[in-house]
């Protein structure tokens, strides 16, 4: 890709990762239950998503999504019921500080952690809409795709890993100030309702005419 239309779209995927949505959430609640060192790996698993996305609408599976309704309701209703579970799974957890883990507990939380940024993102039929609308604007068909594809993914990719990656590191300098019992159930309650909210609002969300 020329420099002077990739800085278009690695702008427009900033801008996009910094939104409020899904994943800064998750990113946000990982930060603030785990710490950075644990809680980064969900940035992984969001990046992994921001792939998948680009890997269904580059073989062609976002096309799908886009002319067939029922494709499209079906990613966007297991979406939407996978972050209220999130969000309910917040809620009933036990009201306690965040103690040192052992290492194979530090390893479950690890493997965790990145299954839940991947399915956020990969399940998210938001991002799939948009990749379809802005994408093909810095696609030039007179050149290879497939260079121009990799290109655009790694950028989506590590630019949503760094954004991500700043969403846990700024949660987790709030861990020290969470002592009490109380503070940490008001934490996991708001984290459970924000997750409960972009559900509804992902099972409200309807593609343009």
């Amino acid at each position: 890709m020329d420099f002077s239309t990739w800085l278009p779209f690695f702008l427009a995927t900033v801008a996009i990762s910094l939104s409020p949505g899904p994943g800064a959430i998750a990113a946000m609640g990982a930060g603030l239950n785990h710490g950075f060192r644990q809680g980064q790996r969900i940035a992984f698993g969001l990046a992994l998503g921001v792939i998948t996305q680009l890997l269904v609408v580059g073989v062609g599976l976002g096309a799908l999504l886009a002319t067939s309704e029922r494709a499209f309701a079906l990613v966007k209703w297991a979406g939407a019921a996978y972050l209220v579970w999130l969000g309910i799974q917040a809620w009933r957890s036990p009201a306690r500080p965040i103690a040192s883990a052992d290492a194979q507990a530090a390893e479950g939380h690890a493997r965790s952690l990145l299954l839940r940024g991947w399915t956020v993102n990969a399940l998210n039929p938001k991002g799939t809409v948009f990749l379809l609308a802005v994408m093909p604007q810095f696609l030039d068909t007179t050149r290879p795709l497939t260079l121009q594809y990799l290109a655009i993914g790694a950028t989506f990719a590590v630019v949503e890993f760094c954004v991500m990656t700043g969403y846990v590191g700024l949660a987790s300098k709030v861990l020290g100030l969470l002592r009490s019992p109380r503070q940490i159930r008001w934490m996991n309650r708001s984290f459970g309702s924000l997750f409960i909210t972009a559900g509804v609002v992902l099972a409200t969300f309807k593609r343009a005419a």
